[in-house]
């Protein structure tokens, strides 16, 4: 998997690269990122990247000139490395809020661009131009698109096969089945006087799998009930699930 990041601060993304299963991923070749920085692309003494905005108002705005040169690099280098450009997405409180679903999508398409937003706002100029979608990571905002992309991208690595050491875990994450995950316990066995569930001492794996799916939904009814409605229309619950609901 290939990103391309688009950030006046690169730096930021050593926390990615470096450290986790992020940075094994990085190291093992897994997943590659690619960062650009608009000011590499200006024109002026200054490397000017942002102005007033028309109008009045606080705050500056994003000018598309080096941003569009940025782009066209990363189209250059995709070109010489015979790499398909995948999607551009602008990093903007104004997009669609990320989810596990898009993170699966986003895997699918090989390559993903990432412009990561500052200050006020970016010229909708360049938006319209050459922006496939706009991402969140929900309603409120950030300084920058810089967390918001690091987020987005950890998603995504953790799907990549090989990424965990267990390829069970993302099977299991919150939301891969509409529904939170479960409760989970290690040692000791007893802990300030509370005990772990006896039946995930009883290596009876039936019962821990009902068990799980249990505790499943009834965290998800408690914490999140709009999810339980949304895998319900998704056909996601099954006629035990449904039953075991109505004695909550």
């Amino acid at each position: 998997m290939r990103f391309d990041v688009v950030s006046l601060f690169p730096e930021m993304f050593s926390a990615l690269t470096q450290w986790g299963i992020t940075g094994r991923a990085c190291e093992q070749g897994l997943a590659s990122v690619n960062l650009w920085n608009p000011r590499d692309f200006c024109t002026d003494p200054r490397k000017t990247v942002d102005d007033r905005a028309y109008g009045g108002g606080p705050g500056m705005v994003m000018m598309a000139k080096p941003l569009e040169g940025t782009l066209a690099a990363i189209k250059a280098a995709h070109q010489s490395q015979s790499v398909v450009s995948g999607p551009i997405c602008l990093l903007a409180p104004q997009g669609e809020v990320f989810s596990q679903k898009l993170a699966a999508d986003i895997l699918t398409r090989g390559n993903f661009t990432f412009i990561c937003g500052r200050y006020e706002a970016v010229d909708q100029r360049f938006v319209e131009r050459n922006v496939d979608l706009q991402l969140s990571i929900g309603d409120f905002v950030v300084s920058g698109g810089e967390l918001p992309a690091m987020s987005m991208m950890d998603a995504v690595i953790r799907l990549i096969p090989g990424a965990l050491g267990d390829g069970e875990s993302a099977v299991q994450d919150s939301f891969v089945n509409g529904l939170l995950d479960h409760p989970h316990y290690t040692r000791p066995e007893i802990y300030e006087n509370l005990s772990v569930p006896d039946v995930l001492l009883g290596g009876h794996h039936a019962k821990i799998a009902d068990w799980r799916r249990q505790k499943s939904l009834e965290l998800t009814l408690k914490l999140r009930p709009d999810l339980i409605q949304v895998a319900r229309a998704n056909g996601l619950l099954t006629r035990e699930d449904e039953q075991f609901l109505r004695t909550l």
